[in-house]
């Protein structure tokens, strides 16, 4: 019997990109590992200063949306009526236990025990620089707030401490308050916490749709044709978060990873009024620079002639308020 309903991206078990590559091979990493030991790799520092303090809005209008950028996929988004926050990382590694993995090398821009009231919680998929345990465990004791993710992540999350989750599959939609309907939306990605358990739970990006206009949250994805269909699907939205980091090398990353250059192409196809950059400058997962995503996004502007307002890279606790009509 089936797992999971048998679909363009699901074989009842486990999930797969229907128009692209999943992710490369463990048997490609030696060769990575070889090319960084060579020189492929541009150095980190080892820490960034906290970020300056943090203001949030005390009152968001309706027509508005408040986006503080927490760090990493981490955004906290304010609107009138209710708080969400995106992939909740506030770990000092992306790893086991805590332990392992890449360091942290900017801190979040808010600890855990700052944040406001939140609503809903929306994560991506179970990759350790999106899902985190002890944050999560935290925020449902703390904030109770409704949790919406992938297939899979439900039952996952119940039997390690974090019970109520919403699973969805792509396309499927759930009414998290009056007037507010967050829609999964497809992403070329793929999932796991161990060697043993790859696709084995769906990754995907949330559309939040309210009467005053749409935020969507693309989650962790390489360039592929979902964004044109998100747009004929689901129209144009006020804001996009999309991911502009951890692309290099590209022969290795390119599956799963934009680099800047297809984040703009991105933003366009999907008709984003504004976009916000995420995914870069905390923890080094590839070979680029720690600045690199930021430099090459204003390259990439330039180059498809778009304008430097309407494709932002925040820093780490800067707000951005966007209009939603």
């Amino acid at each position: 019997m089936s797992r999971f309903p048998i679909s363009d991206h699901c074989d009842g078990t486990r999930f797969f990109n229907p128009h692209g590559p999943s992710a490369r091979s463990f048997w490609d990493l030696p060769k990575w590992w070889w090319q960084q030991a060579r020189g492929s790799a541009t150095p980190w520092p080892k820490s960034v200063p906290d970020p300056a303090e943090v203001i949030l809005p005390d009152h968001v209008p309706a027509s508005q949306v408040a986006a503080t950028l927490i760090g990493h996929a981490t955004y906290l988004l304010q609107f009138a009526e209710m708080t969400v926050l995106t992939d909740p990382v506030f770990v000092s590694r992306a790893g086991p236990f805590g332990l392992l993995g890449p360091k942290r090398t900017r801190p979040p821009a808010l600890r855990l025990g700052e944040l406001p009231r939140i609503d809903i919680v929306l994560l991506s998929h179970n990759h350790y620089d999106h899902l985190d345990l002890t944050a999560l465990r935290w925020l449902v004791q703390h904030r109770r707030p409704l949790i919406v993710a992938p297939l899979g992540l439900k039952a996952w999350l119940e039997t390690r401490g974090v019970p109520g989750a919403i699973e969805l599959d792509w396309w499927q939609s759930h009414y998290a308050a009056t007037g507010v309907e967050i829609i999964c939306t497809p992403a070329q990605h793929w999932s796991s916490r161990s060697p043993w358990d790859r696709c084995l739970t769906l990754w995907g990006g949330f559309w939040i749709k309210t009467s005053a206009g749409s935020v969507w949250f693309a989650g962790d994805t390489g360039w592929g044709s979902h964004f044109a269909e998100v747009r004929s699907r689901l129209g144009a939205p006020a804001l996009a978060l999309l991911p502009i980091g951890a692309y290099e090398p590209r022969w290795f990353m390119a599956p799963v990873h934009m680099n800047p250059g297809e984040a703009v192409r991105a933003h366009l196809a999907v008709g984003s009024r504004q976009s916000l950059a995420m995914h870069h400058g905390t923890f080094r997962l590839t070979d680029e620079g720690i600045d690199a995503p930021v430099h090459d996004l204003a390259a990439a502007r330039k180059t498809h002639a778009v304008a430097d307002s309407a494709f932002q890279a925040p820093q780490v606790g800067e707000t951005v308020v966007v209009r939603l009509v």
